[in-house]
Parts: structure tokens; C-alpha cells; sequence
């Protein structure tokens, strides 16, 4: 069976429903997220038909989006969406650990 994006229309439309009604995004409009969104998928395609033996699953991410394709017993693999959660105004790490000063 080959794979297509459109496979996986109704995963995609629940996702963008999710997108429109909670999630805030100051970096992608709700068009931008749909464009991604197929994007995603199509990458993540590549990689679940490009996985090596003893590997389930093909994934794709961009800073906001997660999809993750599962091989399942049916014909076709699962898809699971996820929405990364992230604040623009999070403080980013140095990596370094601070010491508190003794007293």
C-alpha cells in the first residue's frame, strides 16, 4: 500500500480543529500550521517507509508540531499529532549550573 498524505485527511482536520479552537501561536497562522502540517506528514512518511528493520515508527517535528507514524496491525500505520508545547518568552538555559552562595 502506498503511502499519501491524503491518507491521513481526518487526522490532520482534527489537529487543525485543535490548532484553531486552544492552542495560541505567535509564530504560525492558522494557514501556515495547515501547510506545515502536510509537510510533516509527507516527512514523516519518508521516514516510516525509509526505517530500518525492528523500527515502528517515522517521525517528523518542527519547534510546534509532532507527527509520529506507528506501524499497527491494520494497513495502514497510525498517525499521532502532537502540538509541542513552548512559550517564546521561556527562558532559555545557559547550560551551566548556577552556585548559590554559601551564607
Amino acid at each position: 500500500m502506498e503511502l499519501t498524505v491524503e491518507m491521513y485527511k481526518a487526522e490532520m482536520a482534527a489537529a487543525l480543529k485543535s490548532f484553531d479552537l486552544h492552542i495560541v501561536s505567535l509564530d504560525k497562522s492558522p494557514e501556515e500550521c495547515r501547510t506545515s502540517l502536510e509537510s510533516l506528514v509527507a516527512k514523516a512518511i519518508k521516514a516510516y517507509e525509509a526505517r530500518t528493520t525492528g523500527l515502528r515508527h517515522g517521525i517528523a517535528l518542527d519547534k510546534q508540531i509532532t507527527v509520529i507514524l506507528s506501524q499497527s496491525e491494520a494497513d495502514a500505520p497510525l498517525c499521532g499529532i502532537y502540538f509541542n508545547l513552548h512559550s517564546p518568552y521561556q527562558k532559555r538555559s545557559t547550560g551551566k549550573t548556577q552556585k548559590t552562595p554559601k551564607g
